[in-house]
């Protein structure tokens, strides 16, 4: 559910209120069941929501909840977190972790959290990605944006911009290179991806007029993941690169920082993009937008990244799926 102080009560709502009959994905929320009703409630949504234990029986008309936290809706104010609102969004979490690891769940779609209360209340994560990898015990993972016409994964994340190019190496590119290229052939059931990776400076350095990076550390990476039989192309301009992309010559791009894949991607997928972290054991996806306190609890929130990632994490479920039955049945021959 996210921090429920949030939009996260409403775009659950939202989406389970226009969820088709018939729909291959079955949602079951984490959070808390009185602020979902309040929240049907406030903004006059009329969803029902019920209790949901593992074992049990789904229920065919209401939303299913497993209540993790018992806050007090009369308490609680929209757009204003607290020390127990932090602790129950984190609990959520870990609880999403411990029930796909035992086999009750297959996937999670997480709602936006705060990462400073998350902090504040003693969680001392950047964010969603660093706890899911420290609770399923995973080194190499990364984050991906996705969306149908453009996907970009990041080798720096949050971090200042004055900070980027001392941070940057050839090793931390290539083991970039590798992962996205290990998630589009598994996750994305690609089975010869095309990577491209964007240039650190202007013109890709203007052969070193504007910088070396690209000579130094971005190109020998991209030799590296060559060796390994990855199809990857650059470094090209960043102000040409994503055109590429958008235009379909490749399926995801390699970005240096933050905002170099941001921006563009939130220019095609602003609405319905996603959040997706490779490397995970499990299947994890999530909204690409935050918390939005200005406007929680006011009826205006928008639901199509959540309805974008939850589709998506049931694709990512099914491409492993057949991924994992695909070598088993190669070991049987």
């Amino acid at each position: 559910m996210g921090c429920p102080a949030g939009i996260g009560p409403e775009i659950i709502l939202r989406y389970f209120s226009a969820k088709t009959a018939g729909a291959q994905n079955i949602p079951v929320v984490l959070g808390d069941l009185g602020i979902l009703e309040k929240c049907s409630r406030d903004l006059v949504l009329n969803v029902p929501c019920v209790s949901w234990k593992p074992g049990t029986p789904l229920p065919s008309d209401a939303l299913p909840v497993i209540t993790l936290s018992a806050l007090n809706p009369e308490a609680l104010h929209w757009g204003h977190p607290t020390r127990d609102t932090a602790l129950a969004m984190v609990s959520y979490i870990h609880e999403a972790v411990h029930l796909i690891e035992q086999g009750v769940l297959d996937g999670m779609a997480t709602c936006p959290i705060s990462k400073s209360a998350m902090q504040a209340a003693g969680h001392l994560y950047p964010g969603h990605t660093e706890m899911l990898a420290e609770l399923t015990g995973t080194r190499d993972y990364a984050m991906m944006m996705a969306g149908n016409r453009l996907r970009v994964t990041l080798v720096t994340i949050h971090c200042p911009f004055r900070q980027v190019a001392d941070i940057l190496s050839r090793q931390s590119i290539a083991k970039l290179i590798r992962i996205t290229h290990k998630a589009l052939v598994r996750d994305f059931a690609i089975h010869t991806p095309r990577i491209a990776v964007a240039a650190l400076n202007p013109h890709a350095g203007e052969n070193g007029l504007f910088g070396d990076e690209e000579a130094l550390i971005i190109g020998p990476a991209i030799s590296e993941a060559r060796d390994h039989g990855i199809i990857v192309d650059g470094p090209f301009p960043p102000d040409t690169v994503f055109f590429k992309a958008a235009a379909g010559n490749y399926d995801a791009v390699v970005c240096m920082y933050h905002d170099q894949g941001l921006i563009p991607f939130k220019l095609l997928h602003f609405s319905d993009g996603v959040n997706v972290t490779l490397g995970l054991p499990i299947v994890r996806t999530s909204v690409d937008h935050g918390t939005a306190y200005d406007i929680a609890g006011r009826g205006v929130a928008d639901s199509a990244s959540l309805v974008a990632a939850v589709e998506l994490a049931g694709k990512i479920c099914y491409n492993r799926q057949m991924d994992s039955n695909c070598r088993h049945n190669e070991i049987d021959l």
